[in-house]
């Protein structure tokens, strides 16, 4: 690497105490970071007009400081602009809203209507089973019990239940 003469004495303090200058970073809260602002440390006293620096230890650490300083405030405005533009764009869209339209809303309640007539005609006690185990979330074991009949009943109605809901999605599209 070479360097002007005017810069040699801050370049080799700072390859001297980078670990110093990593540890005071990580100390100050920059974490993973650290390394990031150990570098723009060096792009900066790289770049720098030559000239002497009396102190160049503290000045290095000056700088890693005031460095970590515009980066948390770069962070911090990111985190506000961000959450402002979330709290103008939220919700719906102007002239938008997140409910159906009338139209979606009547053709879905005369699809629910057609898909409860087709398994109401698959017999009684086959709805009841879809209706207790899907709708009231009960289990099947314990519909099989209230209704006084085996396991092995209640998942055949189930499937006959689920058999006649797949045909009516085939059709349906």
């Amino acid at each position: 690497m070479t360097t002007e003469p005017s810069h040699a004495g801050l370049e080799a303090a700072f390859l001297e105490n980078r670990d110093k200058l990593l540890r005071f970073l990580r100390a100050r809260g920059a974490g993973d970071a650290a390394e990031d602002l150990v570098q723009e440390v060096w792009l900066k006293i790289v770049a720098s007009p030559p000239g002497p620096v009396a102190a160049p230890l503290p000045y290095l650490f000056r700088v890693a400081d005031l460095l970590m300083i515009d980066r948390f405030r770069a962070t911090r405005q990111s985190g506000v602009r961000d959450r402002d533009w979330v709290e103008v764009n939220a919700g719906d869209p102007p002239g938008a809203t997140s409910q159906p339209s009338a139209e979606r809303s009547l053709s879905a309640a005369q699809e629910s209507a057609a898909v409860l007539a087709m398994i109401e005609r698959l017999g009684g006690r086959v709805i009841t089973v879809f209706r207790r185990h899907r709708i009231d979330g009960v289990a099947q074991k314990i519909v099989a019990q209230e209704l006084g009949i085996s396991l092995s009943t209640v998942e055949a109605d189930l499937r006959t239940a689920y058999r006649a809901l797949a045909e009516w999605k085939d059709k349906s599209r």
